[in-house]
Parts: structure tokens; C-alpha cells; sequence
């Protein structure tokens, strides 16, 4: 890790989405960050809400997290996903937000299959909170064309554990997780029910392969988080059918295991997927288009080489840029400071505190240009 930190930051991480024991939930990219910026040297301290798109649910939450700034000592807040920004609002610290894609693209129904009415609402919130925030993180550059034009957003994709996620012995992962070992294995990741996903247009894409070479579709929902990397590593190839993504994490997750996408163009999979062998982007989304992909995948055998490709997401990477976000917002905001803008009431000890980031924080901005300078 390239950052030492003698005087660390204290990050007061809020999020309506966090993954709980036993419960099966794609929120875990979130916790593996939080874990990456305490190994860092940060103090992150969680506060997880259920916000269920119920409003007294977050007025409750707002309340507990007021309670909770007042009591406790942080030097800034860093907001998961653009809704849980709104507990920060009026602020009382530095707002980090990182918008991860329903918050900014609008949240599909799964009765419908459309854009919720609802959503409206939702999004022009998100956005109110990006105009209110000292800095913006989106998790891939197409959402930046859904912020306000006001807004400068930095892109910083979610990061990948390469110790979690890795290849497996094909077999002796098949065996664990009880599947057959001769089959070719299609592997479906996501919740059936949500519509946004679209199995269905899995499962109908896997049916026209059938026609010409038999393969099975294996959906992994539900399943331990330990075992998704077992899942990566027993099937041969990954089917990606969503309607609309921010940066989804399965794919960079697949990839990281070696094992062949075959994706329409949502979200950055296009980008992901540009240049890797053994993955498939399809030109449409019908399903005999994306059967075709899938037997040429199929045919083809052997692993993608998608691990190289995404070498640049290693959460140690994207932490030191994430941390590197702080850093800025804490020096801007002496700045502000030495300019007469600061409440002066905060208390003594904590303005020593935030002198002290502010200042390690623009000597590394400055040696950052120096040394950018020196380079050119």
C-alpha cells in the first residue's frame, strides 16, 4: 500500500445497502472498500439503514445519524450510492458521495419492467445531493451525462479482491457445489425476480443454443457469498442480460476468475470487455444473437483472459484513489477556512485534527504536481 497515514482520517461511511449475515446481497463491493480503507490507515465507521424506498424509514435514519455526528468525531462523510447522502443533508462535515447507478439512471420495476414513476422522485434527490456534495464519484463515465452539468464527477469503478476472486480448479469446483461434470455450464448471476436483470431473456437465449449444442443454465442467487468465485470457476461461460447497469461488479468478478463473458452493452461492460480474449460483446439483444455468442464461446473452450484486463480495478488501487478524493476535500476545505468561511465553533482538538490532514493532504497534492511537472 502506497499510503501511510500518521494522523488518519476518520470516515463516517453511510449506506442503505450492506450485506447482513445469511442474507443474500450484491452490496458486498461495498464492505470489501471499507475493509481496503481501514487496512489503509483510515478509521471508517459504518452506519447502515434499511431505507426499503419507504421516506419514514429515512426519516428515522436521519434522525439516528444527526444523533450519531453529534456524538462522534469525524472529518468527513462518505455516502454510498446517491439516496444515503440525503441522512448527511444539511451538513455538518465534508460529503464524499459515490453514485453506484439506480440513484442516477432511475430504479426499474419488477412488476413492470419500466422505469418506476417514483423514480423520478429518487433521481432528482441524488442529484440535489451531488450539487450539495464536496466531491462526486461515479462508478462509471456514462452516468456522468445524469448529473447536474454543475457537478465534476471523478470515475472510480468499485474495486476487485484478486485474492477472493480467482481461478479454481474447474472440477474440484463442480464437485463442491454439486454440479455435473460433463455438461457445458452457463452461469447466470443475479436475482431471478428482479427485472432490470432479465433472466428471462437468459433463459430464452440458452434455449436457441440448445438447438445446436446442449448447455445448461446455472443461476447462482441466494448462494453464499464464499461460493460465487466456485460458481466463476465450474461453468464455462457468464450470460449477462440486463437492461440497465452503472458498472455491475459480476462481470469485472467473472473476468477476474478468467471465466468468458458473453454481455449485451450495458454500463461499462463494453469498455470491460474490449480487447479480451474469449469474451463475447453482442451487437443486439435478441436472444439468438446472444446464442450465437454463446456458442462461440462454447465451441472455442479454455478460460477468457479477462484477469489481466482488469488488473487496474485491485482494490489497493482504487482505495489509494479513493483516499486520494479525502485528501483533496479536507485541503479544500482549509481553504475555505483560511478564507473566513469555516463555522468557527468547532471544537479545538478537532481543529488541530483537521489541520493537520489538511495540510499532509495539500503538501501530497503539491508534491503530486511537483512531481507531475518534473516528469514533463
Amino acid at each position: 500500500m502506497g499510503l501511510q497515514m500518521s494522523i488518519p482520517i476518520r470516515v463516517l461511511m453511510v449506506t442503505s445497502e450492506w450485506p447482513a449475515p445469511g442474507m443474500s446481497r450484491t452490496a458486498h463491493f461495498i464492505k470489501r472498500q471499507a475493509d481496503f480503507l481501514q487496512s489503509a490507515g483510515v478509521e471508517v465507521e459504518v452506519f447502515p439503514f434499511k431505507g426499503a424506498k419507504n421516506p419514514f424509514n429515512y426519516l428515522k435514519a436521519w434522525a439516528r445519524f444527526r444523533t450519531k455526528l453529534r456524538r462522534g468525531r469525524y472529518d468527513i462523510v462518505h455516502a454510498q450510492f446517491g439516496q444515503s447522502g440525503l441522512l448527511a443533508l444539511p451538513k455538518r462535515l465534508p460529503l464524499v458521495v459515490t453514485f453506484r447507478g439506480s440513484d442516477l439512471l432511475g430504479t426499474v420495476s419488477d412488476r413492470s419492467g419500466q422505469h418506476m414513476w417514483a423514480s423520478r422522485i429518487h433521481q432528482r434527490l441524488c442529484r440535489l445531493v451531488a450539487r450539495r456534495a464536496d466531491a462526486a464519484i461515479v462508478v462509471s463515465a456514462h452516468m456522468k451525462a445524469h448529473l447536474p452539468k454543475s457537478v465534476e464527477a471523478e470515475v472510480i469503478p468499485s474495486g476487485l479482491d484478486f485474492d477472493f476472486f480467482r481461478e479454481l480448479p474447474r472440477d474440484e469446483a463442480r464437485r463442491r457445489l454439486g454440479l455435473p461434470l460433463e455438461e457445458r455450464l452457463v452461469l447466470f448471476v443475479g436475482r431471478p425476480t428482479q427485472a432490470r436483470k432479465r433472466i428471462w431473456l437468459a433463459e430464452r437465449a440458452v434455449e436457441v443454443l440448445n438447438e445446436k449444442l446442449p448447455a445448461r443454465l446455472v443461476v447462482a442467487w441466494g448462494v453464499p457469498h464464499a461460493d460465487v468465485p466456485f460458481y466463476m470457476s465450474a461453468c464455462d461461460a457468464l450470460v449477462f442480460t440486463s437492461m440497465q447497469e452503472g458498472s455491475p461488479n459480476v462481470v469485472k468478478e467473472a473476468l477476474a476468475c478468467n471465466l468468458p463473458v458473453v454481455s449485451v452493452k450495458v454500463g461499462d461492460v463494453e469498455e470491460r470487455l474490449r480487447g479480451v480474449e474469449g469474451c463475447q460483446l453482442c451487437e443486439d439483444e435478441r436472444p439468438e444473437t446472444i446464442a450465437a455468442a454463446l456458442a462461440r464461446v462454447l465451441e472455442g473452450g479454455g478460460r477468457s483472459a479477462g484477469r489481466e484486463a482488469v488488473r487496474g480495478l485491485d482494490e489497493r488501487i482504487i482505495t489509494d484513489r479513493v483516499v486520494g478524493i479525502y485528501e483533496k476535500v479536507l485541503a479544500g476545505r482549509q481553504v475555505r477556512a483560511r478564507a473566513g468561511l469555516m463555522n468557527s465553533g468547532t471544537q479545538a482538538d478537532d481543529d488541530g485534527h483537521e489541520r493537520t490532514l489538511a495540510t499532509r493532504a495539500a503538501v501530497s497534492s503539491s508534491e503530486a504536481s511537483a512531481g507531475a511537472l518534473r516528469q514533463n
